[in-house]
């Protein structure tokens, strides 16, 4: 089952990052990266248009509590949220408190070994901290990138699907989990 998650008043810090809330005053730092053709794209959407675009985005992430800022040097490069899983194709999870992550990163700071850094310091937090059984991860097959955050992370394979993008194209995806100890 999906586990409740609010990162309201959360502060990650890892040796390079602070991983926190997103404020208004990331709008820059957002769109600047979110406008990147083949940012996006590796996570299901399409590059921002517009800072309008962006700030709407922003203004989910605030009130849905549920997205950190990927500070690096004072300036917000990416997002990692924690989402909710879909409990229908996992119903062997039922039983289990759970979460699903998710990452983009600015183009770069690709191969910098950030988002590892990121995911694991979140994943930390939420099996010891908030007590989560498990963490999914899944990614596009084509994208390598994401395939090795999982790995470095010790996330195994699960499970294929296809899921479909927001901009409306079906893409083979993998299913990777990981179990608290």
């Amino acid at each position: 089952m999906n586990a409740q998650f609010d990162i309201t008043n959360l502060k990650i810090q890892t040796q390079r990052l602070i991983l926190r809330p997103w404020e208004y005053t990331d709008l820059d730092d957002l769109y600047e990266y979110a406008s990147v053709d083949g940012v996006g794209q590796r996570a299901g959407w399409l590059p921002h248009k517009s800072k309008e675009e962006s700030r709407q985005i922003l203004e989910k992430f605030i009130k849905n509590k549920k997205t950190f800022a990927i500070e690096y040097n004072k300036k917000v490069i990416g997002s990692l949220g924690v989402e909710y899983y879909r409990e229908d194709e996992h119903p062997f999870l039922a039983d289990l408190k759970g979460r699903e992550l998710g990452y983009v990163l600015s183009k770069d700071h690709w191969g910098k070994g950030i988002m590892p850094e990121a995911v694991k310091a979140v994943t930390d937090y939420l099996f010891k901290v908030e007590k989560l059984d498990f963490i999914i991860i899944s990614y596009y097959e084509w994208n390598r990138q994401s395939a090795r955050v999982a790995e470095k992370c010790g996330l195994k394979p699960i499970k294929n699907t296809v899921h479909e993008t927001r901009f409306g194209t079906k893409e083979p995806t993998v299913c990777t989990i990981i179990f608290n100890k």
